[in-house]
């Protein structure tokens, strides 16, 4: 079972990860918000695209329900992390991440 702390801990060890308030939730970004964790602690909101989105929501239904607006369209996915276990969360964050991460070279 995997926990808000968890969330925390595994977001912030990805590159470039920043934690800011967003509405009532905290927000995980690089260049852009790939995550969300409520105020409670006891889901979050992923940022996958809507192919990721269906696949997760098919393999772990219990887990794992888009969310029901414009944003799920958009792939935005929620999860109970009380279903997930720390490997299946930590899995979840690196997928938003890459979504998140800037692509573009820096000009020197």
């Amino acid at each position: 079972m995997a926990t808000g702390k968890d969330l925390r801990r595994f977001a912030l060890a990805l590159a470039g990860t920043a934690e800011a308030p967003h509405f009532d939730r905290t927000a995980f970004k690089v260049h852009r918000t790939y995550a969300t964790l409520s105020a409670d602690g006891r889901s979050a909101n992923f940022k996958f695209t809507p192919d990721e989105q269906a696949l997760k929501c098919l393999t772990a239904p219990e887990a794992f329900t888009a969310l029901p607006n414009k944003w799920g369209e958009r792939g935005w996915t929620q999860g109970e992390l009380s279903k997930l276990s720390a490997a299946e969360l930590k899995s979840a964050l690196e997928t938003a991440w890459t979504h998140a991460v800037d692509k573009t070279p820096r000009r020197r």
